[in-house]
């Protein structure tokens, strides 16, 4: 391990207070990075938890460091994935991870009104929504409810999109099909979304994708799916 990946962090690293490097993405990647190593060797510090630190966001308001679009999967809380705390992560959770018009507008107050920088989209192992989805492409027949059919139409165009690229003439797995979801998720951030679209463009915005590994609590950042 690294200097730079060390399990405190301290190099770039608060876990105490606002985040001070919040306008700067590299950074936050970088916390987020290390908070996900101490999840995953049991050495979390649990920052932010504690009354002081509520007395200190219901005086002076939320300046969350980081947006985090995941699945409403009970076993993925990124609040614990990154060891964050109250006012570190702007979350929005919904099955599959799906940019829809709720979620996006959540994002958008967050970009514009709070200033955040950095978005994360988050997909992890064993998806129900994602697997779902397939379900539905591969049988032909609807989701069980209006409601659910709607939450796939999000999630298919990315798993067509997967069966037509590939290469191998197989069936994509699971887990290429949970990686393109995310990066569909993450382009249709841009694409719906004129706040969203302009704050990557002018205003260093960055979105990043992820996947989370249940059983080792890994993130995988930015990981290509092979579709």
């Amino acid at each position: 391990m690294s200097k730079k990946e060390k399990l405190d962090c301290k190099e770039y690293e608060n876990c105490e207070g606002n985040f001070k490097y919040r306008d700067n993405p590299k950074k936050v990647h970088d916390r987020l990075k290390c908070g996900n190593k101490r999840f995953q060797a049991d050495k979390l510090e649990h920052p932010n938890e504690g009354k002081k630190r509520r007395k200190d966001t219901a005086k002076n308001g939320q300046k969350p460091f980081a947006i985090v679009l995941s699945c409403a999967d009970s076993r993925v809380v990124p609040e614990l994935v990154f060891d964050t705390g109250l006012g570190d992560l702007f979350v929005i959770r919904v099955a599959g991870n799906i940019a829809n018009v709720s979620s996006i507008a959540s994002i958008e107050y967050a970009v514009a009104v709070l200033g955040c920088k950095y978005i994360l989209v988050l997909g992890h192992e064993a998806c129900g929504a994602v697997k779902e989805a397939n379900d539905v492409v591969k049988t032909g027949k609807p989701a069980p409810s209006d409601n659910l059919n709607q939450l796939v139409g999000h999630i298919i165009p990315a798993i067509n999109n997967c069966n037509c690229k590939s290469s191998t003439g197989k069936a994509p797995s699971t887990q290429d099909l949970i990686n393109a979801n995310a990066i569909h998720s993450a382009k249709e951030l841009i694409r719906c979304s004129t706040i969203i679209n302009e704050a990557v463009t002018n205003s260093g915005v960055k979105i990043h994708t992820g996947y989370y590994h249940l059983k080792s609590g890994e993130v995988e950042f930015d990981k290509k799916s092979k579709c």
